[in-house]
């Protein structure tokens, strides 16, 4: 998870929210959670879907 993400994702959620004063940590921590999350749930999904070709073949 890169710096730049996070901080993006942390601007999202404080405009998100309205723009709250003194927010900062928990809005970065959040953004944090956020996309650990989402990096967890995209390992878990299959990498490559099987799909047959026109010969009904699979192709991997």
């Amino acid at each position: 998870m890169k710096f730049e993400q996070i901080r993006e994702r942390a601007y999202d959620l404080w405009e998100r929210h309205h723009r709250p004063d003194d927010f900062s940590i928990e809005l970065w921590l959040m953004a944090e959670r956020e996309l650990r999350a989402e990096r967890r749930v995209q390992a878990e999904e299959p990498e490559a879907h099987v799909n047959p070709d026109e010969s009904g073949r699979f192709r991997g």
